[in-house]
């Protein structure tokens, strides 16, 4: 199968489902449907322009060029891995690369609906030859590689071209499936239904997805944050700020044959298990303690998330490959009662660690902040207490200067934002007054958010911790921090999403009509730090930074071709602290020194390498002893990377295949740094 949803997050914590919970329910497909526009269609593209002309944030020109990029982007959505349609066929599509714009300013739509028939039909070609391939067992025995990723691939010349990639392609995904101790014959089954569904389920889209699909090859090219909704994916995009949701506490989104896992909400199900977590694939589905896995690889995320999603209490299995083995590994069952996701269980929370450094005990507080969270509905109930961060926070520093801490980490990995305001009540803790963040609009004004509480919570030694996941207001405090020289900044280089998005709902506009259109989400502004720098692509870049599972450009916002650059713009006034010389470079020398003799952080470089080497793979063997050959050298690394943390921290060694006891607690190899770090500098004030 293939990536054919465009990168939305559907958050599977949303909404308690219906008594059909769990099930995917279709009607009989017709094989023979053509799909083509409807009016409200048109009227939505035409909408969509207007919208995108007076308030998107990058003044674009719609024309030959930018459609030529809209060809390409739906192409993209619709074939990732070049695995369906002939170089004829795109021959052929070329020919309206420079319509496309034209087309869209009038609102015709004909020419994607004639693009998405033919997928279709390439699509039926297709199974057919699967099934035709499945009926014989493939010999494993043979000395021939697979190439996993084709996106930079030519198209198929012919069909037996195109034959020969699939022979290859369902050869290797026999394997991962015998790599399970499956049966060929077990193994065909699984693939023929594998097909089947997907086949099933492309023929139960109806001129709206399509439409949909469309409509983002477009917008994405103009930013990667600016998507249509149609009325159905509106409904599941509906977030309540108040995050008391049902689900397993979870974000998914589609990567090529899999549904990823893209964050874990604080609080949830999956949070308190332990048992899932970031870039996670799911890759089989039951309900309760005895139902049937359902295979949903190559599944469309919305119809995963259907079965994943249902009423509080009801338990939910699902089997995954975890993220820093990868899927050549054994695959994991693991098992989840759904539950609501509440606010107070997504709030900051409080440990203090002890460090003994150069025979100096220093006791240090860490606070945990999952989102810049605000419970809106709270406030406008009038309620005076309402749930926020900045109110969390601010209590949790208090107590930890009642315990007498000597320094404060704030933890922000895998914080991906939240509100503006909270952001920057937050930064007003650490700092006197002062602006915070400036936000530049689609009109080039510039409006400064700025602290106006005199005093500070907080003013002694601070650290504050992010990774590649920490986005938008994370970025902002952090950003507010090092440019305050207020404290370290640690970790990862972070997103780089500096822009903000409001939902257009386009049946306000659509007056005298009751046609029920979707909605728009554009982006409309950009931050920009206190002294002028944009965070946009580039982020935050640690003082001091931690070894990355990620290369600079990917995975963050910078990978986006579309993404708005960075910039910047006239610094704002702000009193600095006085900055330390060579407080970082010794800092950083002495971090250097300490973590070549630390099993831990020795470990953690290793897995990262391993799993760099294994994401950049781009062929795999065919020949099953060989790739039984490397999933045990690999299960046998890791647990022999396993034994030596464990054995550091004075625990009992794991034989093969044994789990480890619940109660066995690992130190955070991270965190423990960053403590050190922060020790470290609390140290040299001393002196």
């Amino acid at each position: 199968m293939k990536k054919i949803a465009f990168k939305i997050l559907i958050f599977v914590v949303l909404f308690s489902a219906t008594s059909s919970f769990g099930k995917i329910i279709y009607e009989p497909a017709d094989s023979s449907f053509t799909y083509k526009p409807e009016s409200k269609h048109s009227k939505s593209d035409l909408l969509i322009l207007s919208i995108l002309n007076r308030y998107h944030y990058n003044k674009f020109s719609l024309n030959d060029s930018l459609a030529g990029k809209i060809l390409e982007n739906y192409l993209d959505a619709l074939d990732y891995n070049k695995s369906y349609f002939l170089q004829s066929d795109i021959d052929e599509f070329n020919k309206f690369r420079i319509r496309l714009d034209d087309e869209i300013k009038i609102g015709r739509l004909n020419t994607a609906y004639e693009i998405y028939n033919r997928f279709v039909q390439r699509l039926k070609e297709r199974d057919e030859y699967i099934f035709k391939l499945l009926e014989t067992e493939p010999d494993f025995s043979l000395n021939e590689t697979f190439i996993y990723d084709r996106k930079s691939a030519q198209w198929a010349k012919s069909e037996d071209e195109l034959n020969e990639t699939w022979r290859k392609r369902i050869k290797n995904e026999a394997i991962n499936e015998m790599l399970r101790d499956k049966t060929w014959e077990e193994t065909a089954s699984t693939l023929k239904k594998r097909y089947q569904n997907f086949q099933k389920r492309m023929l139960q889209l109806n001129n709206e997805d399509v439409f949909q699909f469309y409509m983002n090859s477009f917008t994405e090219n103009i930013d990667p944050h600016t998507n249509y909704f149609s009325p159905v994916t509106s409904e599941n995009f509906k977030i309540n700020m108040s995050l008391s949701l049902e689900g397993i506490g979870a974000s998914l989104q589609s990567e090529d044959d899999y549904t990823k896992v893209a964050e874990i909400i604080a609080g949830g199900p999956a949070f308190k298990s332990g048992l899932l977590h970031k870039d996670d694939k799911i890759i089989a589905v039951a309900q309760g303690d005895t139902g049937k896995m359902v295979d949903v690889i190559g599944w469309r995320l919305d119809d995963v998330v259907k079965l994943i999603r249902g009423p509080k209490g009801t338990v939910v299995r699902l089997q995954i490959f975890e993220a820093e083995l990868g899927t050549n590994s054994t695959p994991k069952e693991i098992r989840l009662v759904r539950d609501k996701v509440k606010l107070e269980e997504q709030a900051a929370k409080k440990e203090i660690i002890n460090i003994n450094e150069n025979n100096i005990p220093l006791k240090l507080g860490v606070i945990t902040l999952p989102s810049f969270y605000f419970d809106y509905e709270a406030q406008q109930r009038g309620e005076k207490d309402y749930k926020n961060a900045t109110r969390d926070v601010k209590k949790l520093l208090l107590e930890l200067k009642d315990e007498k801490v000597d320094g404060v980490i704030v933890d922000l990995r895998n914080n991906g934002g939240g509100s503006l305001q909270e952001a920057i009540d937050l930064t007003g803790l650490f700092i006197d007054q002062g602006p915070v963040v400036q936000v530049k609009n689609s009109n080039t004004l510039v409006e400064v958010g700025e602290d106006r509480n005199a005093g500070v919570t907080y003013d002694g030694p601070l650290a504050v911790l992010v990774n590649r996941s920490s986005a938008s207001a994370s970025e902002i405090f952090a950003g507010a921090i090092q440019d305050y020289n207020r404290g370290l900044i640690l970790g990862e280089q972070t997103f780089g999403k500096g822009t903000v998005q409001n939902l257009i709902d386009l049946n306000r506009l659509n007056l005298g009509d009751t046609t029920k259109l979707g909605q728009l989400k554009v982006t409309i502004a950009k931050f920009y730090r206190v002294t002028g720098g944009s965070t946009q692509r580039l982020g935050v870049i640690p003082d001091i930074k931690f070894p990355s599972s990620a290369d600079s450009n990917e995975f963050r916002e910078s990978s986006e071709p579309s993404s708005l650059p960075w910039d910047q713009i006239k610094p704002t006034k702000f009193d600095a602290l006085p900055d330390e010389n060579n407080l970082i470079a010794n800092l950083d020398k002495k971090h250097e020194e300490r973590i070549k003799t630390s099993v831990d952080f020795q470990n953690l470089i290793e897995e990262i390498n391993d799993y760099k080497s294994e994401r950049h793979r781009k062929e795999f063997s065919l020949n099953l002893e060989q790739r039984k050959k490397e999933k045990e050298e690999a299960e046998n690394k890791r647990l022999e990377r396993l034994n030596e943390r464990r054995q550091a921290a004075g625990l009992k060694l794991l034989e093969k295949g044994e789990v480890a006891p619940k109660e066995d607690k690992l130190d955070d190899p991270l965190l423990k740094e960053s403590a050190n770090i922060l020790a470290d500098q609390i140290i040299l004030s001393l002196k």
